[in-house]
């Protein structure tokens, strides 16, 4: 058969012939890819279909993990053969509303509580490839955290006085008799912000992030010499072992399918947990570098890195020195993890950092200069960044704290404690009976001492006791609930800068933008939901994310390939005789792993 083809501009006199029977030059150049699949179940064939969907659109295979994604699934085998999806129009146009509207009224239900609980906005900075200041406005009370909004604050994040005016519209946003705190990072010009709210608003306080705190401690941490070396000396290891696909494999096999990387929210936490990891797998590490299966195999024990990894895996200095790191850290990891929730936790702060410190010096008991080492680290950056008289108020009201017989309460955290009570009860008036209120709860006389808030005093969060069993003192329980209900961290909020620059993009019209913030407000907001949900039924941990970051520190081979000389690393800095290393060595593996059951 042949067909009669005139292309653009060539008269019917003449003529060319293409056969059809045959590929076309440019089929034969660019042949259609079609995968051909063989005969399948059901079962088989809807799986090869969803996979494909994710090749083509390259989709990361963690969405699967997604609850929404078997959601989705089971409400198509509901509708049953036929089922035809929403086109790329009505996603993006009635279903995007549709969705944001349900999103809006569940907050609206949330704002209910506000009266009672108050709330807490965060305030979340970043600064992108092209050096604009993005800023992120959330808002937390205990039944949950929304997202509310992206501000590209590029033009005047210098300015004091302009990103006084985008507080003042964004606390309106919220009505500032239900704000009680803003939680502001250190990319703020914190002392201008800070000291506009506390003059034009007299009952919110200005608060730091306790998790970015606690992570510039084990940022310093980690700088000390010998654990920086420690750190590099681990990253030898797991180079060598992540560059290669059959050494990898190796390794799990030794390990039982466990990675020794663990990637948390930042560098450093990053550093730390995957020491910890890598402590756990010591004696599988060291018999696996010992194994006929990597020394006999030429691919692995012949390559340049190996005879120094061995050095490194068979070094007791190198092992102490993980050990130690793993030691003085993970008390602070387990702070992380506590106010990286999201839950009120305002009122563990205190006691929490109490611990953590209390557990150097535990550690360091023979050594003096090692725990001044640290601890000088953690008062600083307590002092300087972490401190605020509401986490000092909030000790106070703990109920697990007050009434433990342990705990005296040092007479700054009383005064702290004074100036938050004159600061959300202005008026004498509201303050009259305040005294005799104060002394009812230490001396757990009336509601407060009877058998059921005795009990609950550590069972139930500290702001659901003073709903419960605060009726003995009204005004004192009021502001209890509000300042116990507050979260003191941003870092339990998974951040998508990728999709804030997106919207900030200049290129992108108004339209355009509008759409991209709908969608990012709810996609936060469904990320916020899914993980709040996923910590309450699993024990999620979440410092710590599910996947491997393949381009940190701990695989990514440096430019310079010249190996790293295991030799007198750490010198009189790690003498093992000062170590309690017996008493870390029961904890760290212990049936529940907690190191120092703290």
């Amino acid at each position: 058969m042949v067909v009669e083809v005139k292309p653009p501009g060539i008269s019917s006199t003449s003529k060319a012939l293409i056969s059809t029977d045959g590929p076309t030059p440019i089929a034969k150049a660019f042949p259609t890819v079609i995968p051909m699949a063989p005969p399948m179940n059901n079962q088989e064939n809807a799986e090869r279909s969803i996979a494909l969907f994710f090749f083509e659109n390259k989709l990361d295979f963690s969405i699967a993990r997604s609850s929404s994604y078997q959601q989705m699934v089971d409400a198509i085998t509901k509708c049953g053969p036929g089922f035809s999806g929403p086109s790329a129009e009505t996603l993006k146009t009635t279903w995007l509303q549709k969705i944001k509207s349900e999103m809006s009224h569940q907050s609206k239900d949330i704002e209910k509580e506000w009266a009672t609980t108050g709330c807490t906005i965060i305030a979340d900075t970043w600064t992108d490839n092209k050096s604009r200041a993005l800023v992120n406005f959330l808002v937390s009370s205990p039944s949950r955290t929304f997202f509310h909004k992206s501000v590209d604050a590029s033009a005047y994040f210098k300015n004091t006085k302009s990103l006084a005016d985008l507080f003042d519209t964004v606390i309106l946003d919220f009505g500032p008799e239900n704000v009680v705190q803003i939680i502001l990072d250190t990319g703020f010009n914190y002392t201008g912000v800070a000291n506009h709210i506390l003059q034009n608003y007299s009952s919110i306080f200005v608060s730091p992030c306790a998790s970015q705190s606690l992570n510039l401690i084990l940022d310093e941490f980690s700088k000390v010499d010998w654990v920086n070396q420690c750190i590099l000396h681990a990253q030898v290891i797991t180079k060598f072992i992540y560059n290669s696909a059959p050494l990898l494999d190796l390794m799990k096999k030794f390990t039982g399918g466990q990675d020794l990387i663990r990637t948390g929210v930042t560098k450093s936490v990053s550093s730390f947990l995957s020491l910890q990891s890598m402590l756990k797998q010591k004696q599988r590490l060291k018999h696996m570098f010992r194994s006929p299966e990597y020394c006999a195999n030429p691919a692995y024990a012949n390559k340049p890195q190996s005879p120094n990894c061995t050095s490194i895996v068979e070094d007791g200095d190198f092992w102490r020195a993980v050990e130690e790191s793993v030691a003085i850290s993970e008390p602070f990891l387990k702070v992380l993890r506590e106010i990286s929730g999201g839950k009120p936790a305002v009122g563990s702060i205190y006691e929490l950092m109490t611990r953590a410190k209390e557990s150097i010096r535990t550690y360091y008991i023979m050594d003096e200069n090692k725990c001044k080492t640290f601890l000088d680290i953690v008062d600083r950056k307590w002092r300087d960044q972490l401190h605020s008289p509401l986490h000092a108020a909030a000790a106070f009201l703990n109920p697990s704290i007050q009434y433990n017989p342990e705990v005296k309460f040092l007479a700054t955290i009383k005064e702290d404690f004074f100036k938050v009570l004159e600061k959300l009860l202005p008026v004498p008036e509201m303050r009259r009976d305040i005294t005799n209120q104060i002394f009812t709860f230490t001396k757990a006389n009336g509601m407060f001492g009877c058998s059921l808030a005795m009990e609950a005093r550590d069972m139930v969060p500290p702001g659901l006791w003073w709903e419960q069993y605060g009726d003995s003192a009204p005004v004192l329980q009021r502001v209890a609930i509000r300042i116990l209900s507050q979260v003191c961290s941003s870092f339990a909020f998974e951040r998508h800068w990728s999709s804030f620059q997106q919207i900030h993009s200049e290129k992108r019209n108004k339209i355009d933008r509008e759409t991209l913030n709908d969608l990012v407000y709810i996609n936060y907001n469904l990320k916020i939901a899914r993980n709040t949900k996923t910590k309450s039924l699993e024990a999620a941990d979440p410092i710590q994310y599910d996947d491997i970051d393949m381009t940190s520190e701990w695989v990514e081979e440096s430019e310079s390939t010249s190996p790293v000389q295991w030799l007198d690393r750490f010198g009189s800095a790690l003498d093992g005789s000062d170590l309690n290393t017996r008493q870390f060595n029961a904890a760290m593996f212990s049936s529940n792993d907690h190191i120092f059951g703290l």
